[in-house]
């Protein structure tokens, strides 16, 4: 049986004395193991709400790992009901179920214990998605919410899933108020846009400190270092003409069709879809323009043994599949368009040193998924998402790496491209103050108990 590191002790510690709890530790900390080995602890029946890809190459894996005592069952669409019916120990589903099971709360008449991984699945407070697991998380006196990128666009990030835990004990009942109390707003000229104020990680994590535990991957392994740098290109001197025009005029006639962007956050998509080769028109339909910077990102592949290449469009997809077959490289994708028992399979093969290269999409491959035999991420193109940002970089970065990794960011010069990395800077650095703020306070805690 694998011994747990001195920190999961801790941790699943922490979750038996605090059956309602915050685990906020870095991506690649092993919290998965931590709350198994307290709900083996606890004998209750559980409910784990968790990213549709990690369910069995996360969650599964894990418990035939660690806690192999527990029963589990993966539940889907096909087999949900019967399920729940059952009487396996742990029932894992992916966090879209929450609306069958409100709609199905009878069926949680068994179970103690509610935790939800990547609880940024529902930072949206009025999404349909975060009122059903509000309305479920009544059902379970142990709850249990996990996610190493709690605040990855703003503080408020964090209220509606402290909410689910705690039923506003610590960050009020109401969200217009505890934004009132943690942010500041501005006109833009068209509405108030809310910044967090200066002091807003500190009164947050304040406020949550007796109910969060947090680690950091480095105070816990002895990780390998992980550097990032980008990659500048220069555009085709007609495209760039194309963008200056769409970014000037609003309008562009690619040869085929013409590409109106309505509003400034259109536009800028646009430009950012014409940089990486293809821009899409009004019926969703990619007009090719370029290909130059797919070849860059494959003969970056080509030099290195293992790699992961993040994705943000189809035609992205379409162009480097396309040119791994035809240089003959080993590849797999992880999208949306792929099923989760697949994904499994293809982490498991990158993982044998099969595969040279994984295609990803990184909201589909971003959370939980260890691919420690790559030690490069490339971003093919940038994505204003810095939680899928962090999360995809962590693939590789986490316990298991025993060598230093890289991340590549491809941008063209003089574009929008570069704006967008700046400002995941701005993000994640802010997410880390509030991260900082709250493992400071769990230390100080610990010292003084």
């Amino acid at each position: 049986m694998y011994e747990p590191f001195e920190h999961q002790k801790v941790t699943t510690d922490f979750i038996n004395s605090n059956p309602r709890c915050l685990i906020t530790s870095d991506p690649g900390t092993g919290k998965t193991r931590s709350v198994l080995d307290a709900i083996k602890d606890n004998g209750t029946r559980t409910l784990v709400l968790a990213p549709l890809s990690i369910l069995e190459s996360s969650w599964g894996d894990d418990i035939e790992k660690f806690t192999p005592d527990l029963t589990y069952v993966c539940a889907y669409a096909k087999n949900r009901e019967k399920a729940f019916l059952g009487t396996e120990d742990v029932v894992i589903t992916n966090h879209d179920a929450v609306k069958w099971i409100a709609a199905n709360a009878d069926l949680l008449e068994n179970f103690n214990t509610l935790v939800i991984d990547e609880f940024t699945a529902f930072k949206n407070k009025d999404s349909l998605r975060s009122k059903a697991a509000l309305k479920i998380a009544k059902h379970f006196d142990n709850r249990i919410a996990m996610s190493g990128t709690p605040n990855s666009n703003t503080i408020t990030d964090i209220w509606h899933p402290t909410l689910i835990v705690d039923d506003g004990e610590r960050l009020g009942h109401r969200f217009y108020s505890f934004r009132s109390s943690v942010c500041t707003s501005s006109f833009n000229g068209f509405a108030n846009e809310w910044h967090d104020k200066e002091d807003a990680q500190e009164i947050v994590g304040a406020a949550l400190s007796d109910i969060n535990i947090r680690y950091e991957l480095t105070d816990c392994i002895d990780m390998p270092a992980q550097s990032v740098h980008t990659v500048y290109v220069t555009l085709p001197k007609k495209i760039q003409q194309q963008y200056e025009q769409l970014a000037e005029d609003n309008v562009l006639y690619t040869g085929q069709t013409t590409i109106n962007a309505v509003h400034a956050g259109a536009k800028v998509k646009k430009l950012l879809q014409l940089c990486t080769g293809s821009i899409y028109d009004e019926h969703g339909t990619a007009q090719g323009i370029h290909a130059e910077r797919y070849e860059l990102v494959m003969q970056l592949v080509a030099e290195r043994s293992q790699s992961l290449v993040a994705f943000n469009w189809k035609h992205e997809r379409e162009q480097l599949t396309m040119l791994a077959e035809k240089m003959g490289i080993t590849y797999g994708v992880i999208d949306g368009s792929v099923a989760a028992s697949k994904r499994k399979e293809i982490v498991d093969r990158l993982q044998a040193g099969q595969l040279q290269v994984v295609f990803c999409h990184p909201q589909s491959a971003g959370h939980g998924l260890t691919m420690t035999k790559a030690k490069t991420v490339i971003w093919a193109s940038p994505t204003y998402n810095a939680e899928h940002y962090v999360q995809f970089n962590r693939r590789i970065y986490r316990a298991g790496q025993t060598e230093k990794t890289e991340v590549i960011q491809i941008a063209a010069k003089d574009t929008w491209e570069t704006d967008v990395y700046q400002k995941l800077e701005t993000k994640t650095g802010k997410m880390e103050n509030l991260l900082s703020v709250l493992k400071d306070l769990h230390t100080n805690r610990r010292i003084a108990s």
